[in-house]
């Protein structure tokens, strides 16, 4: 419990948050005013929506967080897999937007 009190700075906040997930199925969620980021790997549920707040000064109600596992590829005759990757589906409340023209540095 220790963890949700204490608070972030900006600059934390920016390597929470890496960039805005912008495909067709995050686009048809804005009309219900969720919101799609890539975020850190081994940042929390409480850190993304203290992060959010911060930098687009609006009142998160929800937090969703899924991995995607990389997939495995071929590339030069080598095996791999691509990295993983954590994404948070933000839902704000009622009155509050974020403006799809925004980026985050």
């Amino acid at each position: 419990m220790k963890n949700r009190k204490s608070q972030i700075s900006m600059d934390q906040a920016y390597d929470i948050i890496k960039r805005p997930i912008t495909t067709e199925k995050s686009t048809n969620l804005q009309q219900f005013n969720q919101y799609t980021f890539a975020v850190s790997k081994n940042s929390n549920s409480f850190e993304i929506k203290n992060a959010i707040q911060m930098i687009f000064k609006v009142k998160v109600s929800k937090v969703n967080t899924s991995i995607l596992r990389g997939k495995g590829k071929t590339f030069k005759g080598q095996y791999g897999f691509r990295k993983d990757v954590k994404r948070a589906i933000i839902t704000l409340e009622e009155g509050n937007t974020i403006d799809s023209s925004l980026e985050i540095k």
